[in-house]
């Protein structure tokens, strides 16, 4: 389920100003308004194949008219913003949607705002190929050893072939951890649709290269669902790998 939220500075007028890197802040914001359960449950369990622990949620950059200050590494948006939240567990969006909406204001770093409306979507998945667009950066990376033995994390570019296998695995991992299931065997393939863009987030003292564009995503529709809920590749719940259903 993907939820949209219209957020507006509980000051009209203000501007709604935001360090360039803001993914924490966002995540922050997630959990403060989860019900205490739900929130602890992902924050200390989260659903688990193995030694992985999967939070099944992701969300959106935000979208909005800003400019920035890169003197002082800000955002600056004026008017409303966009963030689009999505997960495939219910108890989840429920609790989000519910808090965002009745809650007198939230608290995104610095900024009182308003939730001025709250869209919600299903995107059904019913083809085995489908069209998608990155929301967010969509990361896949591995952890390499130098000649001098020290350990570097390599992100994968989308025309490798690691970057397809790295989200087919990680959506078989997230469906069975999920559902408490065998996944489908097919792999998921994911391929851009032209260019696609390299993206830089710095979360909290950590570099993440991720890529926005358009991909072509292929396999079955049960991952191909998980991947349109959940987001595809790593890093979801630090928001990375969100995508949306092209029409």
């Amino acid at each position: 389920m993907k939820e949209t939220i219209t957020f507006q500075s509980i000051y009209e007028r203000d501007e709604i100003v935001l360090p360039i890197h803001y993914n924490h802040l966002i995540q922050s914001m997630i959990y403060n308004q989860l019900d205490d359960e739900v929130a602890e449950f992902l924050h200390e369990e989260g659903f688990r194949k193995e030694k992985r622990n999967y939070k099944l949620f992701t969300f959106s950059r935000l979208l909005g008219n800003y400019h920035l200050d890169r003197k002082d590494g800000l955002l600056k948006f004026n008017g409303p913003v966009k963030l689009t939240i999505s997960s495939p567990y219910n108890e989840f969006s429920s609790s989000i949607g519910n808090s965002i909406l009745f809650s007198r204001y939230i608290r995104i770093g610095n900024n009182k705002l308003e939730a001025k409306e709250l869209s919600v979507e299903m995107e059904i998945v019913e083809s085995e190929e489908i069209m998608v667009e990155a929301i967010s950066p969509i990361t896949t990376y591995s952890t390499l050893i130098r000649s001098d033995g020290k350990k570097f994390t390599y992100y994968f570019n989308p025309k490798e072939k690691e970057f397809s296998q790295i989200v087919s695995n990680n959506l078989k991992n997230k469906y069975e951890a999920f559902y408490l299931k065998d996944a489908p065997e097919e792999n998921v393939i994911i391929e851009p649709i032209g260019d696609s863009r390299l993206s830089i987030i710095k979360y909290k003292d950590f570099i993440i290269k991720g890529y926005m564009g358009r991909f072509k995503m292929s396999g079955p529709i049960p991952l191909l669902q998980m991947g349109v809920e959940s987001g595809v590749g790593g890093k979801n719940s630090q928001g990375c790998g969100a995508i949306r259903l092209i029409k």
